[in-house]
């Protein structure tokens, strides 16, 4: 009799994911934003950072292009566009 085989888990941040990204890419305009952070909650990737509304970011070594934070951000501050 066996038990489940457990393996130890993996995590995006320390393996760079971002070339599994679709053809769309977030781009954080940085005009209109008032530092709410619902973008840091939403991403499923943890790749956005930043504590005050200038320095929020995303690496996109880790984004997937999911656009969930485009979608919640209050002010539209966020646009998905395309890869070059």
């Amino acid at each position: 009799m066996f038990g489940p085989l457990i393996a130890k888990p993996g995590s995006s941040q320390h393996n760079k994911t971002g070339s599994w990204r679709i053809k769309s890419r977030p781009k954080f305009l940085k005009k209109e934003c008032i530092g709410c952070k619902l973008c840091i909650l939403v991403c499923p990737e943890s790749c956005i950072t930043g504590s005050d509304k200038d320095t929020i970011n995303c690496d996109l070594d880790y984004c997937k292009g999911c656009g969930l934070c485009v979608k919640i951000c209050p002010k539209k501050d966020i646009i998905m566009e395309e890869e070059r």
